[in-house]
C-alpha cells in the first residue's frame, strides 16, 4: 500500500509542479487549503456512513476517496508521508 500511496503523493506533486488543464487534482489545489479541508472533511463524513451502513465495495471506495483528498491537502500543506510516517514512529516505535 505505501508503493500505491508514494506514487499518488508523486502523481500530485507533479501535477503542482505541472498543472494539466481539466485535472481534477489542479482543480483542488487552485481551490485554496480551506476548500481543500472542507472537502476533507465531506469525504471523511463519507467514511462513516459507509462504514456504517454500506457494503464492503462503497466502503473502500470512500476510503480511497479519502485517502487521496488527504494527500492533496497535504500536498498544499507542504506535508508528506515521508513526515507524517516520522510522527508516527515517533509515536509508536520505543527509543533506541
Amino acid at each position: 500500500m505505501n508503493d500505491m500511496l508514494d506514487e499518488l503523493e508523486a502523481i500530485i506533486s507533479d501535477r503542482q509542479r505541472n498543472p494539466r488543464p481539466g485535472s481534477y487534482t489542479n482543480r483542488l489545489l487552485e481551490n485554496g487549503v480551506s476548500a481543500m479541508a472542507q472537502k476533507v472533511g465531506e469525504e471523511a463524513v463519507e467514511v462513516v456512513i459507509a462504514a456504517l451502513a454500506q457494503d464492503r465495495k462503497e466502503q473502500v471506495d470512500e476510503l480511497a476517496d479519502l485517502l487521496y483528498h488527504l494527500l492533496v491537502l497535504m500536498r498544499a500543506l507542504d506535508i508528506n508521508l515521508d513526515d507524517v510516517r516520522a510522527r508516527l514512529r515517533q509515536r509508536h516505535l520505543p527509543p533506541e
